[in-house]
């Protein structure tokens, strides 16, 4: 029989190597279209999607549902060790034909944010209901896009501001009553079109306790706005293997606050200010790269202030600057991502006091 101070050794070993195998982030893969005809940016073929998915296999990542997942960290309990969640956006009939068999096989859940008006429409090439119910029974979820994809910051020519407020409020609203209709649940969760939002809009998901997603890059964890959490991009020029395992290979950075001046540029250029959590960290190694421009001018307010500033201004579109920095086993990098829009009169845009 063991002694009471053997089996205390045991268990404390034991609950040591299950801390271990935890996690307390989660990063999220974002793909678009499968397929070898369809617009290059938002896809990759299948073999390319094949060697995603065999990578994952191999490396011993655990694949989950992301809603599950979410629940967790909200709760701030432990993922599985090398856990990762997948994506897709838009309603695309290439995501059946061509992701679902291989997902399938693996036996990988995911996610799907469907833009129903194509659906409805009964389009060619967009997903069917009955397509989408196959799929749940393999894993699959489905989740809210809007009706019809639009640029949710943007005005109708005559628009007022109530009534731009009251199509949005449409858009969301219509395709969840819509997913409850035709599959009979909702999992309350919605991919910004373009990834773009502000206060108001994200404070709409608030109200109805949804979680949303926009389209910066980083990795989830218990800190993060879940109404406007990210996702790494996997399609298009960040399809290559080497730049996922990096993506997977990523944690949160350790911020305690973060402040970027809201959610549009003007004609200067941008800055974020960064608070980071008391810890040893290798603040010195932090790089931080403004889209389009290079690496971003980094000024140490204190010890664990940073400000980083963009060299000039944006051009019309969305820009970001993407932060990374070791952690200190050299093996993993820590990522934060940051977007902002810089709008055109004649687009239309939404005013950022609205």
């Amino acid at each position: 029989m063991l002694s009471k101070i053997h089996c205390g050794i045991v268990i404390g070993v034991l609950s040591a190597s299950v801390a271990a195998q935890a996690q307390d982030y989660l990063p999220i893969l974002q793909y678009h279209h499968v397929s070898s005809t369809t617009p290059r940016s938002t896809s990759l073929t299948e073999a390319e999607f094949i060697e995603h998915m065999d990578y994952l296999q191999s490396a011993g990542f655990e694949v989950v549902d992301l809603r599950t997942a979410l629940d967790k960290l909200k709760a701030k309990e432990a993922l599985p060790d090398k856990a990762v969640a997948i994506t897709f956006d838009d309603s695309y009939r290439d995501i059946y034909s061509g992701a679902f068999p291989i997902l399938a096989e693996r036996d990988y859940p995911f996610t799907i944010f469907i833009n129903s008006e194509p659906v409805e429409a009964k389009r060619s090439n967009a997903l069917t209901w009955a397509q989408m119910k196959e799929m749940e029974v393999a894993g699959a979820v489905f989740g809210s896009h809007t009706i019809n994809h639009p640029y949710m910051l943007r005005k109708e020519e005559g628009e007022s501001d109530e009534a731009w407020l009251s199509r949005m409020t449409r858009e969301v609203d219509s395709v969840e009553e819509l997913l409850v209709e035709e599959l009979g649940h909702s999992p309350k969760m919605f991919a910004y079109p373009y990834g773009e939002s502000n206060k108001t809009i994200r404070n709409i998901m608030k109200e109805r306790d949804i979680i949303a997603f926009g389209q910066q890059s980083g990795v989830v964890s218990a800190d993060s706005d879940f109404t406007n959490l990210p996702r790494f991009p996997a399609s298009g020029a960040y399809a290559k293997l080497s730049a996922l395992k990096t993506k997977l290979n990523s944690k949160p950075m350790p911020l305690l606050s973060e402040e970027a001046g809201g959610d549009f540029a003007t004609d200067q250029p941008v800055s974020l200010r960064l608070t980071f959590k008391q810890g040893k960290y290798r603040l010195k190694d932090l790089a931080c790269y403004v889209s389009g421009q290079g690496k971003a001018t980094l000024d140490w307010v204190s010890d664990s202030e940073v400000i980083a500033t963009a060299s000039k201004a944006f051009n019309t579109g969305r820009g970001r600057i993407n932060c990374t920095m070791p952690d200190n086993s050299g093996r993993q990098y820590y990522w934060y991502s940051n977007v902002w829009i810089r709008a055109s009169a004649e687009q239309g845009y939404i005013s950022e006091k609205s």
